[in-house]
């Protein structure tokens, strides 16, 4: 007689649950384009999802504590002419965001920490540089203002966003159109798949594949039969990839271990309604106070629920073995570094307290040659320039167009109560 020897795991044991409806986010439009991103983007201060918006594209963020209904008159973030397809939180400046779209166009955002009054119209600096429409985007994890983007034009191009210039251009790599792409841990080397069924390694400053004859898997677990696009989501502390399936209702979740047979089915999160997207939140987001390993934030078709994973523990003190040290805000090197070939692993931080965001953090462009840039091709900027006075000046700007409409809105309703208070008194006399 045999005995079956259960796996040792810490994380045998995790469940997810969703969040309570009061910590929900209602009443959002989210968008019905036909794309495989996730349309959703997290960080420890916002929540970013793709809306629907007539007349180009356009993406909603909140603050995270911003829950419950949505004002259908909440501001936007504006300035696409097309349908936004991808968005993307800088990691090393939580105010900052990057979105693709069908206009063949990149824009990044800075994001207040207050909540405008009206909509966000113009980017801190529009990219240019695709010929077709630009589907993914992905910031480098550890060099400053290194942002990754690709086209329908099967290339990628990687830009130094503080300077608005091409640093690396990759072409003639892949013959159709690219799926997704992934950094590793330092941003040395790209993983990308493509419509020809191909996972190609890149060496982006060599501009070569380093390795794409993967013959046989080193291990194969077999999905159910849903045709829907999976978007994975792997937690490099804890080694557990989840599986999220766009028009699924549920999230299956593994671990993977360096013994055979590698990848390790632990659990199934499943709800009664499709998720049209999913977002995830980074590490340094989750209350550790709660043995929290992982958030989803999963997009329904008019809001967007938090789905929290858990590993219970009985006792109320800091986890060590389930919170390592993990990447922090801060970048490990400079653009102009990393192009000259050096490498640097994520700087690390210890969750132990708790993570405090840094204060608000402006982003600056500058140009490198004022006069070898081309000119804009209509309203819009093409690379804008905003060294520290004109930043300073166009920040003062916009807070004396904030003050200048409070104040328009103060008068209007002060006009409006003396209205009412005059109907008030003609009624009144009325009676007498």
């Amino acid at each position: 007689m045999s005995r079956r020897v259960v796996r040792q795991s810490k994380f045998r044991h995790v469940f997810g649950q969703a969040a309570k409806a009061d910590q929900a986010y209602e009443d959002i439009r989210v968008s019905k384009v036909t794309w495989d991103s996730s349309f959703c983007a997290v960080n420890p201060k916002f929540l970013a999802i793709i809306v629907e918006a007539g007349g180009g594209g356009a993406f909603i963020v909140l603050p995270l504590a911003k829950t419950g209904r949505v004002d259908k008159n909440y501001p936007l973030v504006t300035g696409h002419t097309a349908p936004v397809l991808d968005i993307d939180w800088c990691p090393h400046n939580d105010n900052v965001i990057a979105s693709a779209s069908d206009d063949t166009t990149i824009m990044v955002w800075q994001i207040p920490d207050y909540t405008p009054m009206r909509n966000i119209t113009e980017p801190i600096i529009t990219l240019e540089g695709h010929s077709k429409r630009v589907g993914i985007l992905s910031w480098h994890p550890t060099a400053r203002n290194v942002l990754l983007s690709a086209g329908g034009d099967n290339m990628i191009i990687i830009w130094n966003v503080g300077t608005g210039e091409v640093l690396l251009s990759l072409e003639d790599m892949h013959p159709d159109i690219i799926h997704s792409v992934c950094w590793n841990s330092n941003g040395s080397l790209l993983a990308t798949t493509c419509k020809d069924k191909t996972l190609r390694i890149i060496d982006p400053r060599k501009g070569q594949v380093v390795a794409n004859n993967f013959e046989e898997p080193v291990a194969l677990q077999e999905m159910d039969t849903s045709n829907g696009v999976l978007l994975p989501f792997y937690d490099p502390d804890s080694s557990i990839i989840y599986l999220c399936g766009k028009g699924d209702s549920s999230i299956r979740y593994f671990e993977i271990t360096d013994e055979p047979p590698f990848v390790h089915y632990l659990n199934t999160f499943s709800s009664k309604e499709p998720q049209r997207g999913m977002g995830f939140m980074p590490k340094r987001g989750l209350d550790v106070s709660k043995c929290e390993i992982a958030r989803f934030y999963k997009l329904h078709e008019r809001k967007c629920e938090p789905i929290i994973m858990t590993v219970p523990r009985k006792s109320d003190l800091f986890q060590d073995d389930l919170y390592p040290d993990t990447p922090g805000p801060e970048p490990a090197l400079e653009a102009d570094e990393w192009l000259a070939g050096q490498d640097a692993e994520p700087v690390l931080i210890s969750l132990r307290d708790g993570y405090v965001p840094p204060k608000h953090r402006e982003l600056r462009v500058t140009k490198r040659n004022i006069l070898d840039a081309r000119p804009p091709t209509g309203p819009r900027r093409s690379q804008s320039a905003s060294d520290a006075p004109l930043s300073q000046q166009h920040t003062l700007e916009t807070l004396l167009e904030e003050i200048k409409a409070l104040r328009e809105q103060v008068q209007a309703q002060e006009q409006r109560i003396t209205a009412l208070e005059n109907m008030l008194c003609e009624l009144v006399d009325g009676t007498d």
